[in-house]
């Protein structure tokens, strides 16, 4: 029997990355899915975000598993936007059991000289982005007589302070308390809430110019390859590996919000291959 059948999940950043695997993994246990993702760059990051066609290979890839999804363009900033998300999607799919608030960005600075815009820009995506995702679905969860599921994705960067990036890291720590808050406050409800923390992820977040450009200042970004690149990132993990897969974190968010995961909330799961250790 899979593990979530007639089940409903909310997902945010779903166009891609660990998004896109954790729609497809939790289709694959039988879960419907109301997917979000913003599909607009950001101008303080170094990157570009998912398109259209990012979103709509995650709708391809769902319903190729027999499972339902309602996908919109929404940016997780905007509140009501989301609110409209997760209302129809549950009109449309008649229930919502999980709660994945997956969207994020990253970009690098010195905090001395950290623009406003960087900093508000990742605050407002990666901690009140998360509120924002969290609030509307909390009424819909209420309804379920055996509760449901919420997963925050935090980050290593939610259990450690690493240089140049004061601003995620303030954002991946608030989801920490955020979440600690929600578990009390949903319990009585039968309401799980728990954050994953990753280590580096094989997605675009870190596969980039931008990023590369931090890990090798003293050569041309354009120039490092992902086989450069390797051995750097290794460094930071216990585990002699550079990073792990979107399907690792997927995995973790199936144990929390399937059967498997029905007494853990409050917890911080760590996925980072032993970088919070060092």
């Amino acid at each position: 029997m899979p593990r979530l059948e007639g089940k409903v999940a909310f997902i945010t950043g779903a166009a891609r990355g660990q998004g896109r695997s954790h729609a497809v993994r939790l289709a694959q246990e039988g879960a419907d899915v109301i997917a979000v993702d913003g599909l607009t760059d950001v101008a303080s990051v170094g990157y570009p975000m998912a398109t259209q066609d990012d979103l709509d290979e995650t709708v391809r890839q769902v319903e190729a598993l027999d499972r339902r999804i309602v996908a919109s363009k929404v940016d997780v900033r905007d509140g009501a936007g989301l609110a409209r998300a997760v209302d129809d999607g549950v009109a449309q799919l008649g229930r919502l059991d999980v709660v994945l608030a997956n969207a994020g960005i990253a970009s690098f600075s010195p905090a001395e000289v950290m623009s406003d815009q960087v900093w508000d820009e990742t605050i407002d995506i990666n901690l009140s982005g998360v509120f924002k995702t969290v609030r509307p679905a909390i009424p819909h969860l209420k309804r379920n007589e055996d509760g449901g599921a919420i997963v925050l994705t935090s980050s290593v960067a939610g259990l450690r302070g690493v240089p140049n990036i004061a601003h995620y890291c303030a954002a991946k720590f608030g989801l920490v308390g955020m979440m600690k808050v929600l578990a009390m406050e949903l319990a009585p409800h039968r309401i799980r809430v728990n954050t994953v923390h990753p280590t580096n992820v094989d997605t675009t977040m870190i596969q980039n110019e931008s990023t590369y450009g931090v890990f090798f200042p003293d050569r041309d970004a354009s120039t490092v390859t992902k086989e450069d690149a390797a051995p750097v990132f290794q460094e930071t993990n216990l585990l002699p590996v550079p990073w792990v897969e979107p399907a690792d974190i997927s995995e973790a968010v199936l144990f929390l919000v399937a059967d498997s995961g029905r007494y853990v909330t409050g917890a911080q799961i760590p996925v980072d291959a032993g970088y919070s250790t060092r």
